[in-house]
């Protein structure tokens, strides 16, 4: 199945965990890097963000410049400008953005990972404001959102104008039962 991801087209993936979503969120941000613009890889925690600039850093030693953007500090838009590919939480964009970047016009895609959590009281209008407003200044950005648990996919997928990929395969069987006194037992 083409979805678009290497045409710039908007995604929703709504799969399972580790089942490839990060993945298709690299073939867009490799094909955004290509071209010489930025990418924005969005996630809702600094631990997270740590996380997922150690692996891209490692990964794309050699092909990707990749800067994390978390926390208060004030950042300058020159360390900005040296990076291509930017892995950051959703209130530190939106402080980022707020003070009339020049560099938001390099941006080619942004990932929301976790999107599910749009829904969330403290930290989903955050995201929301950020995927807002870049859908605003600029009509071109590709907007690759990712998560595992999400109720209203289509709902999601039509107010971000994205094609809406859903799996349910798992790399790992899930079974549910009940743990006890140090016992599980598994439902049939």
């Amino acid at each position: 199945m083409n979805i678009g991801i290497l045409e710039g087209k908007n995604v929703l993936v709504c799969s399972p965990t580790a089942s490839g979503k990060t993945l298709i969120a690299e073939l867009a941000i490799a094909k955004c890097v290509e071209k010489e613009m930025l990418a924005v890889y969005i996630v809702p925690l600094v631990a997270l963000a740590s996380e997922k600039f150690k692996s891209f850093s490692k990964r794309y030693e050699s092909i990707w410049r990749v800067g994390l953007f978390v926390g208060k500090s004030e950042e300058k838009s020159e360390r900005i400008n040296h990076v291509n590919v930017m892995v950051c939480t959703a209130e530190k964009l939106d402080s980022l953005l707020r003070h009339n970047p020049s560099w938001s016009g390099r941006i080619g895609v942004v990932v929301a990972d976790e999107v599910h959590l749009i829904n969330d009281v403290s930290r989903g209008p955050t995201l929301e404001v950020v995927l807002t407003l870049l859908k605003f200044l600029r009509k071109d950005i590709q907007i690759v959102a990712l998560s595992a648990t999400i109720g209203n996919a289509e709902e999601l997928a039509k107010w971000l104008e994205a094609r809406l990929v859903k799996d349910y395969w798992r790399p790992v069987k899930l079974e549910k039962g009940i743990a006890l006194n140090g016992k599980v037992e598994f439902f049939e």
